[in-house]
């Protein structure tokens, strides 16, 4: 700001402030009743249409399938697309932290007296990217599967075996992600790194036969899909099938 700018912006202030209203009271009653209002509609639609509390938080469960409120939803979507376990610190303290630090320090760097964004096209055009990018990212984390999805392509091998193969290998996928195997195992870039082995590659270190084994007479705390086998015969056939393709060249 120069000096011409600067004794505009004076003068320009001191006509507002002769014509203007006191923060206290004027500004401070307005926003109380406000706040008044707004707490007193809430507890009104507390009172007569109430809220869903859902089911009781139990620890034990290995079936839980986290998802965050919708506000969320760009966060949640933001640690899905940055998947290298390298990356997750910058994408969950790093990125938020920098944008802090520019908030707070945006009076200092940003002296410009103009406020029409037109006149701000740096300023104007950073808020549109920012804004466009969290609805992007909101839209996506609200199409998102749950957790009880695994998010990988069906090998090239699969697929040179005919369609009969990659339904059989879709539809493995599909048990072990609902039988809740991700809780303690990793597939890919799907799952957690524990307590379980990651099973990306478990066809080169076990035979199909060998999975089969483990998956009826498994080392505790895992449980045993012996009913499976018994009363779903077909899905554990799947399973077993789509066990035997995780191979560590992907083919």
């Amino acid at each position: 700001m120069n000096r011409r700018e600067k004794e505009q912006y004076l003068r320009e202030y001191a006509i507002l402030k002769s014509q203007g209203k006191p923060f206290f009271p004027y500004a401070v009653a307005k926003d109380g009743a406000m706040a008044c209002v707004v707490l007193l509609v809430i507890i009104l639609l507390a009172i007569f249409l109430g809220a869903e509390l859902g089911p009781k938080a139990d620890p034990t469960t290995t079936t839980y399938t986290p998802r965050p409120e919708w506000y969320f939803f760009f966060l949640f979507e933001l640690l899905r697309v940055v998947k290298p376990p390298e990356f997750v610190a910058l994408a969950t303290i790093g990125i938020p932290t920098i944008c802090m630090i520019l908030l707070f320090l945006l009076p200092f760097y940003d002296r410009s007296p103009e406020r029409r964004p037109e006149r701000r096209p740096v300023a104007t055009l950073t808020a549109i990217l920012i804004i466009g990018a969290m609805a992007y990212l909101t839209a996506e984390g609200a199409k998102t599967g749950p957790p009880t999805e695994i998010d990988m392509p069906t090998p090239a091998s699969v697929k040179l075996q005919g369609a009969s193969a990659v339904r059989q290998y879709e539809a493995g996928r599909q048990v072990m992600a609902q039988s809740g195997c991700l809780a303690c195992h990793k597939v890919g870039e799907n799952g957690n790194s524990g307590p379980g082995p990651e099973l990306t590659d478990i066809a080169d270190r076990l035979p199909a036969a060998g999975i089969e084994r483990t998956l009826i007479n498994p080392t505790a705390p895992m449980p045993t899909f012996k009913s499976l086998q018994e009363n779903e015969p077909e899905k554990f056939k799947n399973l077993v099938s789509f066990l035997g393709q995780l191979k560590s060249d992907g083919n």
